[in-house]
């Protein structure tokens, strides 16, 4: 060093550095992944709504994934989130959301919160989403997910969501992400005139039919969309099942 100069040597540390590294490669890989998912699973089966292929890119899925499974986030198939429910496959909630014909004015209630990414689907959409979730965990896991990635417009709430939540109703759709096997009433009676509400409806406990609804003049047309397999809806739902 030369004399009569102060040299001050700064340590760097590298471990942050290599974490940041990881994480934009991570955030990287997954946003390759949701545009490969978009491509081959959504568009390629006849999903056509710019509006619901925009969320599907847009909406990080792995965020709301368990962490030792993330990698499979991007996977053509439902998987795992805990107390015996399941993240839908992308292209069943593609589809869901497709069906119900959004405009982007609703108001909409999601009964079955889960992982919470329906949910931020929807929000992506529409003006509201109220979401119902009757499992504590995972209520308590969806709504934190929820509010850190900035869906203000998803209102989250713990209960049965075979009652819905009438204190907000009444709603221009309802989606149920559980199977039943009749058609809840106080649902359709939360339901608008002209409304729709889409459920897997069967047999809880075997395949089912997805079904659009819609009110009109007080009465109910129907429309089965395809085959479907979903976890059964719990609460109220079983008891009736039971009996």
């Amino acid at each position: 060093m030369k004399p009569g100069i102060i040299w001050i040597i700064f340590a760097v540390p590298a471990l942050p550095l290599i974490l940041f590294a990881d994480t934009v490669v991570d955030a990287l890989a997954f946003k390759t992944n949701r545009q490969i998912m978009v491509a081959q699973q959504i568009r390629a089966r006849g999903i056509s709504d710019a509006k619901v292929l925009s969320a599907m890119e847009q909406v990080p899925r792995h965020v709301f994934v368990p962490e030792d499974i993330r990698s499979q986030a991007y996977a053509d198939h439902p998987l795992p989130i805990g107390e015996g429910q399941t993240i839908s496959q992308p292209y069943i909630v593609a589809l869901m959301t497709e069906s119900l014909g959004l405009t982007g004015q609703e108001k909409v209630l999601e009964i079955g919160t889960g992982s919470g990414y329906q949910a931020a689907i929807l929000s992506e959409i529409v003006e509201s989403v109220i979401t119902v979730e009757i499992k504590r965990k995972l209520f308590e896991r969806s709504s934190r997910l929820l509010a850190e990635h900035g869906h203000k417009n998803v209102s989250p709430h713990y209960g049965d969501g075979y009652y819905g939540w009438p204190k907000r109703a009444p709603y221009d759709c309802i989606m149920i992400t559980a199977a039943v096997d009749h058609i809840p009433p106080p649902l359709t009676q939360q339901l608008k005139e002209g409304g729709r509400l889409i459920l897997p409806l069967g047999n809880p406990f075997s395949y089912q039919h997805l079904v659009l609804i819609t009110k009109k003049a007080g009465s109910y047309t129907v429309r089965q969309i395809t085959g479907v397999l979903f976890v059964p809806m719990t609460g109220h739902a079983m008891t009736i099942k039971e009996e």
